[in-house]
């Protein structure tokens, strides 16, 4: 039986989340080379916390996350403060695309960070992967939507919570609002933003006991619980892990 939100017929909610903030910079990280690893920063738990008093008083049924580390903490930190808090789950279809190297050299981290964020500009274009060697951007999006949808198929729940990463979250928006990837490039997704997606639900045509996606209705995107406003976050989040300025204020204030 499909359990619907009130007051609709065959409605479900999808809280779908970005980690916290991580810091690829560190000395650990740049010491193993080892990014899949990397733990919440201070700022990152922070706004995971901040998260999880938005989300205190939503009843979650579901809560998933990808399974790598940086996403478990932020979802934990999450539950903690939830009424309703349900076992996390993980779905490893939901890992971050995995990326490859930079087609041409890069001077510095202005310029990689520009080479990643122009990735997700042609994510619609045929082929188009994560720099060079790395995933297809269609090939991503495809299991991340395969996993939305099995959920989606799942009985016995109303709202669940996703935690993610930048890419996954930046693929499944641009589904949702119809454009295919022709839109991965314009859904920022901060650290620790909440997106808020309703899916109305149907029986199957075929009469199967999977209902359908009839709708798919984008409520809010890129929230940051911790600054409402933004005041302040002038750049983008990549901008922001790889800034070095920005890292040793973190840094200074641990």
């Amino acid at each position: 039986m499909i359990q619907t939100l009130a007051g609709t017929t065959g409605r479900r909610r999808l809280y779908l989340m970005r980690h916290g903030h991580v810091d690829y910079l560190a000395p650990e990280v740049i010491r193993t080379r080892n990014i899949t690893e990397v733990p919440l920063t201070a700022r990152g738990r922070m706004e995971a916390q901040a998260a999880g008093r938005a989300l205190a008083n939503v009843a979650l049924d579901r809560a998933i996350c990808s399974g790598l580390p940086r996403t478990r903490e932020t979802a934990e930190l999450v539950l903690a403060q939830s009424n309703t808090a349900p076992k996390l789950e993980s779905v490893p279809e939901l890992v971050e695309i995995h990326s490859g190297r930079p087609r041409d050299p890069v001077r510095d981290r202005k310029e990689l960070v520009a080479t990643i964020e122009f990735s997700f500009a042609r994510a619609a274009e045929a082929g188009a992967t994560m720099m060079a060697d790395g995933e297809g951007f269609l090939v991503a999006q495809v299991r991340a939507v395969g996993a939305v949808r099995a959920l989606l198929a799942a009985p016995g729940w109303q709202q669940a919570l996703i935690v993610a990463h930048e890419g996954i979250n930046r693929v499944l928006l641009s589904w949702a609002s119809g454009a295919g990837l022709a839109a991965a490039g314009a859904f920022e997704q901060d650290t620790g933003c909440i997106n808020v997606l309703d899916f109305d639900m149907v029986p199957a045509e075929d009469g199967s006991p999977t209902p359908e996606i009839a709708r798919v209705l984008i409520k809010a995107v890129n929230l940051t619980p911790y600054n409402y406003v933004k005041h302040g976050m002038n750049l983008t989040s990549l901008e922001a892990i790889f800034d070095p300025d920005f890292a040793r204020a973190l840094h200074s204030e641990g």
